[in-house]
């Protein structure tokens, strides 16, 4: 197989060369394309505790704050419903989404109302998982992923979430006692910390699966200059010399209990929800403050700023302080990448999308997964994957994530010029009586 430093090399140029925010002059959503479907993300960016490995735009937690905040998401939900986007599905990410149970239930009550959505997904923390959040939220999301990362005291006291969330036992018992309550319980963990061995490996996969969730993602650390550093004050420096075996170790020990439904999410045998809504969805449109959308080929950023994007949204003005805008090779490539993380690549629906042969549109591409037998099936219908091509795009996908951590820095740091309220470079939504 190819070389894992290597590979990781090359990925890490090109995402360096082709994710870098650019300020739009007249930033605005697209208009949505007739018949494509869409899904959307609402970021939640309030949370109780900050977590070192974490680089999504987040705040430590003001319940003022954050409720002004999520009038402001709501309000922003209308703008887009105004540009005649339609969705029917939601992901609720953060931060922490479940920061105030309340005001999510009126959030996705209007997403409800507004959109033509059947079934929601959320992320939560363990600390939340209480009967009466259940009560709250049970009929409303589909399905409920806890980010739990591990269940190791030691390293869950390294990376600053025993002292809020509790033991590994505890968060145990508090994933028993909501089994049941959602449709799909997804448990969120990490692995390839530093430190993190392989007996903690196992009990991590063993408690994953005495809990009883019918979901389990395991995705590699990944990190951007900004995490590096936190890591290291905290676990140490990140490698990836053990993540190949690891990785092995994961999908061998699940494999009893759980099938694939993406390289690194696995359902219980007999169904879950897929964790990743970039797989389901071609397209996305992202609402509140570090959001990212995915339309045509643009990846297009909210403002950083708190202060800014509620300022632009009371000025009823698109919150976007940047966006990149990606060449059809690049496009392409993305494509490739999301389906075959998805397990499955359909040759006629690449062809009806770019109206050009996957063969035709990306040769060295496709003679290099071949070369390094990542192919199983390789026929006129579709590709899918041997083990080996499926740690491929865990590592793709490592090295893109951590990509999109740069540009959350960029973002972040950039806030001072790209997230000024600017009437002369905004472009506004639609009013009401549009």
């Amino acid at each position: 197989m190819v070389n894992e430093r290597l590979f990781s090399a090359g990925l890490r140029l090109i995402t360096k060369t082709q994710l870098n925010l650019q300020p739009a002059a007249r930033p605005t959503l697209p208009d949505p394309i007739s018949g494509r479907k869409y899904m959307l993300y609402a970021h939640v960016p309030f949370c109780e505790t900050l977590c070192p490995y974490c680089s999504f735009n987040r705040y430590t937690f003001d319940e003022t704050n954050a409720r002004s905040y999520f009038q402001s998401l709501r309000e922003e939900m209308r703008m887009v419903k105004r540009l005649g986007y339609d969705f029917e599905s939601m992901y609720v990410g953060g931060g922490t989404p479940t920061i105030l149970p309340d005001e999510l239930a009126q959030t996705i009550d209007l997403a409800r109302s507004l959109f033509g959505i059947r079934e929601v997904s959320c992320e939560t923390n363990p600390n939340h998982l209480t009967p009466e959040m259940v009560d709250i939220l049970g009929t409303r999301v589909q399905r409920m992923s806890v980010g739990v990362q591990s269940f190791d005291d030691d390293l869950l006291r390294k990376v600053n979430r025993y002292e809020r969330f509790g033991s590994g036992e505890m968060i145990l018992e508090r994933l028993k006692a909501v089994n049941g309550g959602f449709a799909s319980l997804n448990v969120d963990m990490i692995f390839n910390f530093p430190g993190q061995s392989e007996a903690v490996l196992l009990n991590d996969i063993r408690m994953v699966i005495d809990s009883g969730a019918n979901q389990t993602t395991f995705y590699p650390l990944m990190t951007s200059p900004s995490v590096d550093r936190a890591l290291k004050r905290t676990v140490g420096e990140v490698t990836h010399d053990h993540e190949a075996s690891d990785y092995a170790l994961i999908a061998r020990e699940l494999s009893r209990h759980f099938e694939l439904s993406t390289a690194w999410t696995f359902s219980r045998i007999g169904g879950g929800l897929i964790d990743e809504y970039i797989i389901k969805y071609d397209d996305y449109v992202g609402i509140g403050s570090g959001s990212f959308s995915y339309l045509n080929g643009t990846l297009l950023v909210n403002t950083f700023s708190l202060k800014d994007y509620r300022q632009r949204i009371a000025a009823h003005l698109a919150p976007l302080s940047g966006m990149r805008r990606f060449n059809r090779h690049v496009t392409m490539w993305y494509h490739l990448m999301m389906d075959l993380f998805g397990l499955r690549l359909e040759k006629a629906r690449f062809k009806e999308r770019f109206g050009v042969s996957i063969e035709l549109a990306l040769p060295a591409e496709l003679a290099f997964f071949r070369l390094n037998g990542a192919f199983d099936q390789d026929d006129a219908e579709a590709i899918t994957l041997t083990p080996t091509g499926r740690y491929l795009l865990v590592v793709m996908m490592r090295e893109f994530f951590s990509g999109i951590n740069r540009v959350r820095d960029q973002a972040r740091q950039s806030s001072g010029n790209l997230c000024s309220l600017d009437n002369q470079s905004l472009f506004p939504y639609p009013r009401a009586s549009a």
